[in-house]
């Protein structure tokens, strides 16, 4: 409760002062938890590829609140200026993002990736590494007996799901025969969400002589939400 108190105080006396630009990116540099997180919703602007680069190296490896604050900024000055984001070099820390155990923070990382669709080098490397991030995932479910927890489960099938999520956007910088293969073996989980997001694709992509037979399956699928999915 202290805790919480003295972040209330600290965050309505940093509401009640003015700073400038340079003064937020310093924070988001070297401030804490409280500092950061208010440079980062009250940033109006990132005017350069190095504000760009401080900006995204607080999206993972710090503190929820921090990465939840700039998750939520990053999808409004993604729109802005696209281009000072855009870089290969930052697929990863996207991808990361994809996979927070925020799922907030996941949702708003997807969004921001799509403003940065203008990339095909960034695009390229995004869904190469959410592809990688799935084949991981895959295997590791594959090695799990009924002694393992279900928690370590459900963690994998976590990330599978917001790949997912992002790969029914940028699906198409896959090769069609190894995007196939990789619905089939997500399909084949118990878990209906995962389905179901494999549906979504399948829809988008349009049925073919490739992917009849996991059209089909899907178009049968026991739930109704996969069902539904690829036959609305």
């Amino acid at each position: 409760m202290q805790k919480k108190n003295f972040d209330f105080n600290s965050a309505l006396s940093l509401c009640n002062k003015k700073f400038s630009h340079n003064d937020l990116i310093e924070f988001l540099k070297l401030g804490n938890v409280v500092e950061r997180q208010f440079a980062a919703l009250s940033l109006e602007s990132i005017e350069n590829e190095d504000e760009a680069d401080v900006f995204l190296s607080n999206l993972v490896g710090v503190d929820g609140k921090i990465r939840e604050a700039i998750a939520l900024k990053l999808s409004e000055l993604t729109q802005k200026t696209p281009q000072l984001f855009c870089h290969g070099k930052n697929a990863k820390i996207f991808s990361d993002a994809t996979i927070d155990i925020d799922g907030n923070v996941c949702r708003l990382a997807i969004e921001s990736a799509k403003n940065l669709s203008i990339s095909e080098d960034f695009s390229k490397l995004y869904t190469e590494n959410l592809l990688n991030i799935v084949k991981t995932a895959l295997n590791e479910i594959s090695k799990f007996t009924f002694r393992d927890k279900k928690y370590k489960i459900n963690k994998q099938v976590f990330k599978i799901y917001w790949c997912l999520e992002a790969l029914a956007f940028f699906y198409k910088y896959l090769d069609s025969d190894i995007l196939i293969d990789l619905l089939t073996s997500c399909s084949s989980l118990s878990e209906y969400t995962i389905r179901e997001k494999c549906a979504n694709i399948l829809k988008k992509i349009g049925q073919n002589n490739i992917n009849k037979e996991l059209f089909d399956k899907l178009r049968q699928d026991e739930n109704y939400y996969v069902r539904n999915s690829i036959n609305n």
